[in-house]
């Protein structure tokens, strides 16, 4: 029987180049400021010539001899870890924060075959870089199913597994949701705006609820969006859309071997292609004060830490909640 501890979290609610335009980014996110020094990593992957922008930040708090790798979101990017970044930091840990390919800092090749497997294999290959041989690895949002298939395929590397508001909790195709083609989110992708980005963002990550903070990361994805890389930027997205819906690691929870810390904003209602399903289907979708608990049930060896009325990304919500909570699962796993 897998082993469950549920915490209930409470108390809420209290160097890159210039820009080429203003609020404008270029196809690396080129203008836009990271809180810590971004690196570079070469690579070649499927006959390209590939890099990934990372962070690699030090302890500055008194070394454990740890290392954590934070993956990021789909509309997210490394640079929207800050919050976590310092706090890791200052507890001690190594941190790692990469932008995948396709995303943010990162290359945005013509072609690529986007797999969660591809991405992970990439991310493996800059900790061998960086002389990483174990690491505590944790994913937010699409980065968690890119956390789960890390742990799948390197579990003898990874120590530990954070899962904060993963999508991926359940299967939307297989729940009624219908399936688009990497043209249509082509073309949806093509019309993304600040106002769009905030609306959603708003309504589906933050419960109806805004913080003036949350401007800088709509800037950040707008930004790069509206900049000369354009339709790089929104042909990659479409692409990474494809791999999010067709490649689920939900039937796989059962299978994870390492110790698995759930974070779960329970007021998320995140579901990919919501918009799009019939109502019925809408309904029954992105219940994430259930999905939190299911899914708890599936992993082995999880501890779910809930924080109640919080959405999407409560780390950024109530980062001195989250972190403390954080800090406390990782020391207990």
């Amino acid at each position: 029987m897998p082993f469950i501890r549920t915490l209930c979290v409470a108390g809420l609610f209290s160097v890159s180049a210039a820009p080429v335009l203003a609020d404008t980014y270029g196809p690396e996110l080129q203008g836009f400021a990271y809180p810590y020094p971004l690196n570079h990593f070469a690579f070649q992957s499927q006959g390209k010539s590939l890099q990934m922008g990372y962070m690699d930040v030090p302890a500055t708090g008194t070394p454990n001899g740890r290392s954590v790798v934070l993956m990021h979101g789909k509309n997210f990017c490394g640079a929207t870890w800050e919050g976590s970044i310092k706090a890791l930091s200052d507890a001690g840990y190594r941190v790692i924060a990469p932008d995948q390919i396709g995303f943010c800092t990162s290359s945005k090749p013509d072609h690529y075959q986007y797999s969660f497997q591809q991405l992970a294999t990439n991310t493996h290959q800059l900790l061998e870089k960086l002389g990483i041989q174990k690491a505590t690895v944790i994913g937010h949002s699409t980065g968690g199913m890119l956390a789960t298939r890390y742990a799948l395929m390197y579990p003898q590397q990874t120590e530990q597994l954070g899962l904060v508001n993963p999508i991926g909790l359940e299967d939307w195709k297989a729940l009624g949701v219908p399936y688009q083609s990497v043209d249509q989110w082509y073309q949806r992708e093509l019309k993304l705006s600040a106002d769009g980005v905030r609306n959603y963002e708003r309504n589906t990550y933050y419960v109806g609820r805004w913080k003036p903070e949350y401007e800088r990361w709509v800037d950040m994805l707008a930004g790069l969006n509206k900049g000369p890389g354009h339709l790089q930027v929104a042909w990659n997205s479409a692409l990474i859309y494809d791999m999010i819906f067709t490649q689920p690691v939900y039937y796989e929870f059962k299978d994870l071997q390492v110790p698995t810390l759930l974070l779960i904003g329970t007021s998320d209602t995140t579901a990919i292609g919501k918009d799009v399903a019939p109502a019925a289907v809408k309904a029954k979708i992105g219940h994430y004060e259930v999905l939190g608990k299911q899914v708890a049930k599936l992993i082995p060896r999880a501890t779910l830490m809930e924080f109640p009325g919080l959405g999407h990304a409560p780390q950024m919500e109530e980062p001195e909640q989250f972190h403390k909570a954080l800090l406390q699962g990782l020391n207990a796993l």
